[in-house]
């Protein structure tokens, strides 16, 4: 067959390749999806085909022209997507193999200082959600999960309080010291208050949403963590995961969810 064509010729191992060329596409979609950065992707994806194309046809010039910008515009990529990617390899290193509850917890192989903590009193915490959207008393928090908050908790207070509701809402009470931004969760530990979240840069967020909601969306895009916005003009308990919006009116619902994303 002409060298041309060759690319016609597959076996397992092509399929295999191509495969896993669509999981990582797709994986990367899901992490631009909705923020500016998706029009990058989608022109560097079309360049990239592109330039097979005008190899296939021998197509030198152009070939050369096109080779030459995706070989040089590598570098200037990895300062473009630098969130994205750091995100990428926060998500690579969170799988269920260095969670809390897979396999490594019956190992000695790490001494994780999540075994020592509480877990989350899901009752509690979504009832005080509850009430606090009840009395439209505006909060964000922040549930620590795999990957490490370290970097977003030295911009507050950091802490090491027992989760009650009454501590939830004499946080967030609209005079309170400690109101403005968010507080951290892990297990059933309050780690900091105060802390400043870094702000979605997403264009699909609803206009209906203020800054509470944009800094959820942003830590959430950037990490593991589950993030409760209480509304403090409509009292609505949204729930944010993986830069997703759920609205939920219950404390009921919203424990549910909990429930099935930490494994309580």
């Amino acid at each position: 067959m002409n060298n041309n064509l060759s690319f016609l010729e597959f076996n397992f191992v092509d399929v295999l390749d191509i495969v896993l060329v669509a999981v990582l596409l797709f994986y990367m979609y899901k992490l631009v999806r909705g923020t500016v950065a998706i029009n990058i992707f989608l022109g560097i994806v079309i360049i990239y085909f592109v330039y097979q194309l005008t190899v296939t046809l021998n197509m030198n010039v152009l070939s050369n022209i096109l080779g030459n910008f995706i070989s040089v515009g590598f570098f200037a990529l990895i300062v473009v997507f630098q969130q994205e990617i750091r995100k990428f390899l926060l998500l690579l290193g969170s799988t269920n193999y260095t969670s809390r509850k897979s396999f490594l917890r019956y190992f000695n192989f790490l001494n994780l200082e999540e075994e020592q903590l509480v877990q989350l009193d899901l009752t509690l915490f979504a009832n005080a959600c509850e009430k606090m959207a009840s009395d439209k008393t505006g909060a964000i928090i922040v549930l620590e999960r795999s990957n490490n908050l370290d970097f977003v908790k030295s911009t507050g207070d950091e802490t090491n309080i027992d989760l009650s509701p009454q501590i939830l809402e004499s946080i967030f009470y609209k005079n309170s010291p400690l109101h403005d931004g968010a507080v951290i969760l892990k297990g059933n530990t309050i780690t900091a208050t105060r802390v400043v979240l870094p702000v979605s840069e997403s264009t699909v967020i609803p206009t209906r949403y203020g800054l509470r909601h944009k800094a959820g969306l942003g830590i959430s895009e950037r990490t593991d963590a589950l993030v409760v916005v209480i509304s403090e003009q409509r009292g609505e308990m949204i729930y944010i995961k993986d830069g997703e919006f759920k609205k939920y009116t219950t404390a009921e619902k919203l424990k549910r969810a909990l429930s099935e994303d930490l494994r309580l």
